[in-house]
């Protein structure tokens, strides 16, 4: 049995949704494996062909032929050590018939072309090794990143489609392509008394972040088996937090809990508000009529916060979301209109699983088209519904 809810209080107002394709520009800017070989060599082909075409341009009496010291260069920009070695033999070939055709060979020219072939070979055995320290660094860049990516996978615990009495779907994105590991999180729990959520976003990017939101989630899953009131279980955490987490570092958190019948309790700690979304496309914002301090903030504050009830009936959807959503911008400065928007890309689409990640998905999609593709913070979405 599942214990009653409080009186309605009245309102005062994939699954990982990773960029992939930003993501991959991300690490073909470090050592552009995805692209074929022939693709890496387009820019050091383009230099023998530009220096080529000058030289015969202008003619024998200008000798354009030492500008050819360029390809090395940019041949240890996208290729590998060998590749760099292949496509400066190539301009290597170019500089001698360049050469021959300015006629440089005579004996009074030889001290300046020993001069610019050495030059050459030299610039070619030192970028073949620029290319070969950057591919390993680029190996051990992925190694990394695939390593913290699969720590914050373990760490948030991708929930299924279907928790208890509730439909889920969700989005999440970090800003960081360099560290794939952002301090948005989230986690649903069907214990004995109830279905609970808990919604947050970590000050900070980065490790920081990663290990203050495994205090939370670790305390959450603790408390949400054993406390029986939501706030019981959001003290819990702050508890946690106070001891476990560097002081001055905080939370945004929105708890959440599944009544019978036809409502839902909310425990807001200085978290973006969530919106219910009718069938009929009917958007409202669900906001705290006790709004309060961030986990990890609460000896600032005096008192305790206080919870309260909305409707939540089948066929509604709650949008839950962090402000990575809310305040992504377009490139000319506009903000997301989550509320806006939410209506008519999610309205009737929390009758089965499927429904609710089409919904998520064209909900995310939207959000990168606003911003021209690219996020500049952690972005985290979830939809729920009732079953």
């Amino acid at each position: 049995m599942r214990r009653p809810c409080p009186p309605l209080v009245p309102s005062n107002a994939e699954v990982f949704g990773l960029n992939r394709d930003r993501r991959r520009r991300a690490l073909a800017a470090v050592d552009l494996r995805d692209l074929s070989w022939r693709r890496r060599a387009v820019p050091a082909l383009l230099a023998i062909a530009a220096v080529c075409l000058a030289d015969l341009a202008t003619g024998e009496e200008r000798y354009l032929a030492p500008l050819m010291t360029v390809v090395p260069s940019v041949a240890a920009l996208t290729m590998s050590a060998v590749g760099v070695l292949g496509v400066c033999t190539v301009g290597l070939v170019a500089l001698l018939g360049l050469n021959q055709y300015d006629n440089v060979t005579a004996v009074h020219d030889q001290r300046f072309l020993v001069g610019s072939m050495v030059t050459y070979a030299v610039l070619t055995l030192f970028s073949a090794y620029v290319a070969e320290v950057r591919m390993r660094r680029a190996a051990a860049f992925a190694a990394v990143s695939s390593v913290a990516e699969a720590a914050q996978r373990a760490l948030l615990h991708q929930p299924e489609p279907e928790v208890g009495p509730l439909r889920l779907a969700v989005r999440y994105a970090s800003a960081a392509d360099e560290a794939r590991i952002g301090g948005d999180l989230f986690s649903v729990l069907d214990t004995p008394g109830a279905t609970r959520v808990l919604v947050g976003d970590v000050r900070g990017k980065g490790l920081g972040a990663v290990r203050t939101a495994s205090v939370v989630l670790g305390a959450f899953r603790e408390a949400a088996y054993d406390e029986p009131e939501l706030g019981g279980v959001a003290r819990r955490i702050e508890a946690s937090v106070l001891r476990n987490v560097p002081e001055g570092e905080f939370t945004t958190a929105l708890f959440a809990e599944v009544c019978e019948p036809g409502a839902i309790e909310l425990l807001q700690y200085g978290h973006v508000p969530p919106l219910r979304v009718a069938p009929d496309g009917t958007v409202t914002v669900l906001e705290a009529p006790d709004p309060w301090v961030p986990l990890g903030l609460g000896r600032l504050a005096i008192g305790r916060p206080s919870g309260w009830t909305e409707p939540f009936e089948p066929g509604d959807v709650l949008v839950l979301c962090t402000d990575g959503v809310v305040e992504a911008r377009r490139p000319g400065g506009e903000f997301y209109p989550l509320e806006r928007r939410a209506g008519p890309l999610v309205a009737g689409r929390g009758g089965s699983v499927a429904e609710l990640e089409e919904a998520v998905a064209g909900l995310y999609a939207d959000l990168l088209a606003h911003t021209g593709g690219e996020l500049g913070d952690d972005a985290l979405l979830l939809l729920v519904s009732r079953r």
